[in-house]
């Protein structure tokens, strides 16, 4: 590997980690003025950012390990991050059903305070605690635009149907979906937009501390480059232990939990557009959630995990659980005949010593070493408090760094975002127009996936051919250009799996294509 001599110019940050975290760090940093730079050892999102069950909420089951300041932490920034970014993130509907014979075994501290003063409700999740918990969930976080709980009869609901007849009675209350992946990205571009150096496949290999700055030594396309910073920033999720051992060469202050959550994608199992919150008799929850159109999401498992985090696979016995989980509550049983496409990722938790891994807070933590230049590193965090968790972070930068500008983040929309909540039916009505040729899942996918940069995406065609090449499910040469050219990505995995989902519905074949005619820069 070829190295080059001559570091770049200081920079005030230099952020390791292209996750949530890293990118969200980067991005409120870069618009405070800070001199930014970013480096992510592969894809950007390619680890556990782009395996979370995508959702913005606030954590429903969290209020049963009395994670109070968590869930109102995240209920209030559902709506804020609603606001910036309604292309990719959309309220939901989550109907839990109810049924007065359920068991539950799990032992939270919720459970065991009701078996010492309730011996009677043992092993029971009462009516009452959940109407309790929806009670908090409504009126904690001071909810403006999403609607509140309310209570169904699913024997006339079409949120029944599908279910199992035992189940007559259900709660039903709101939440936010989002694009986790796009979420990733699309900080990354604002923080580029404002100054920041992004750079994707690009690890760091060796950073010590010089003086008074970081020298931080970056692999980047088969060169070994220099740079230098007063602050550095371990945003390395999964890695984040590693890296301060074996790359910065300091002792932790303290420790992350692996814990890995797996997912399953069936084919559709039911027509409307509401989520499902199954409990189930362990103690755990999942949730199942409308997918793509022509897809269900089911998840997520809670494991401690061994090795390497980007080995995380979700297993043949994770999947027998989600099924076997999911049928306690369909009318027909899901089988692993239904499953098309699984996901797993590894979440970098805090270790606050509970007792199982569903127990451990998914709060985060951010310590600081100042024997010498400083460093910063994340511990924990969860996808809905990510700004939050970059404001955090930069309450113990600025002071360091002496930077005079305040928080700034909360109702700045992403690229792409610039419109109102409600504002996602006009801007398929328009584009629909603009680009007569598109069909309506075309129209949807692309306000969805790029809001008001859709018809930047598209240009002047007048026609498919003029979008080029196409290499399947809609997905054609215009937009993949764009996505090289103006969100960082290299392969067909890249594209397919991250920046959209269309290899849900491209073939092998198709993929394949699209990875040659990328290797070759877009002329294959």
């Amino acid at each position: 590997m070829v190295s080059e001599d001559n570091p770049e110019p200081a920079y005030d940050l230099f952020v390791i980690g292209g996750g949530i975290n890293g990118v969200g760090i980067a991005r409120d940093a870069a618009g405070r003025g800070m001199s930014v730079a970013l480096a992510e050892m592969g894809d950007l999102a390619e680890a556990t950012s782009s395996a979370s069950t995508k959702l913005f909420h606030g954590g429903l089951r969290y209020l049963e390990y009395f994670e109070i300041g968590l869930v109102r932490k995240a209920l209030i920034e559902r709506e804020v991050l609603l606001r910036a970014m309604p292309h990719i993130s959309w309220p939901m509907r989550f109907v839990l059903p109810y049924h007065r014979d359920m068991r539950f075994e799990s032992a939270t501290p919720t459970s065991r305070l009701l078996t010492v003063f309730m011996p009677w409700m043992k092993g029971r999740r009462p009516a009452w605690l959940i109407r309790f918990g929806l009670f908090l969930y409504d009126h904690l976080g001071g909810r403006k635009v999403l609607p509140g709980t309310a209570t169904l009869d699913l024997r006339n609901d079409p949120a029944g149907v599908p279910l199992d007849p035992k189940f007559e009675r259900a709660y039903e209350y709101s939440d936010c979906w989002v694009q986790d992946a796009r979420l990733v990205v699309l900080n990354a571009r604002d923080a580029e937009a404002r100054g920041a150096k992004i750079m994707t496949r690009a690890k760091v290999t060796v950073a010590r501390r010089v003086g008074d700055v970081w020298e931080v030594t970056v692999a980047l396309r088969g060169r070994e480059k220099r740079f230098r910073a007063r602050m550095l920033v371990n945003a390395g999720g999964p890695w984040v232990e590693r890296i301060i051992r074996e790359t910065a060469h300091l002792a932790p202050k303290a420790r992350i939990r692996l814990v890995r959550g797996s997912h399953i994608v069936t084919r559709r199992l039911y027509d409307h557009d509401r989520a499902y919150f199954f409990q189930g008799t362990d103690g755990r929850i999942i949730f199942a959630i409308p997918y793509e159109d022509d897809f269900t999401l089911i998840g997520t498992t809670d494991q401690d995990h061994d090795g390497d985090p980007s080995e995380a696979r979700c297993t043949e016995a994770e999947q027998d659980y989600l099924c076997a989980f999911a049928s306690q509550y369909f009318r027909r049983p899901v089988t692993r005949d239904d499953v098309v496409w699984t996901y797993s990722g590894v979440r970098p938790l805090y270790d606050d010593g509970a007792s199982s891994a569903s127990a451990a807070t998914r709060d985060y933590v951010l310590t600081v070493n100042t024997d010498g230049a400083p460093i910063l590193n994340v511990f924990g965090g969860k996808i809905t408090t990510y700004r939050k968790l970059a404001e955090a972070a930069m309450a113990k930068i600025v002071p360091l760094l002496h930077v005079s500008k305040g928080d700034w983040t909360a109702g700045v929309p992403l690229p792409g975002g610039d419109f109102p909540v409600d504002g996602v039916a006009k801007l398929m009505a328009d584009l629909s127009a603009r680009y007569p040729f598109l069909d309506a899942f075309t129209v949807r996918r692309m306000i969805r996936t790029y809001g008001t940069e859709a018809p930047t995406v598209l240009g002047a065609s007048g026609s498919p051919a003029d979008l080029g090449r196409s290499f399947g499910a809609g997905l054609t040469e215009a937009e993949v250009r764009w996505l090289m050219d103006r969100e960082y990505a290299k392969t067909a995995e890249d594209v397919v799996w991250r920046r959209t989902k269309l290899g849900l519905r491209m073939s092998t074949g198709e993929i394949a294509a699209l990875d040659a005619w990328m290797a070759e820069g877009g002329t294959a």
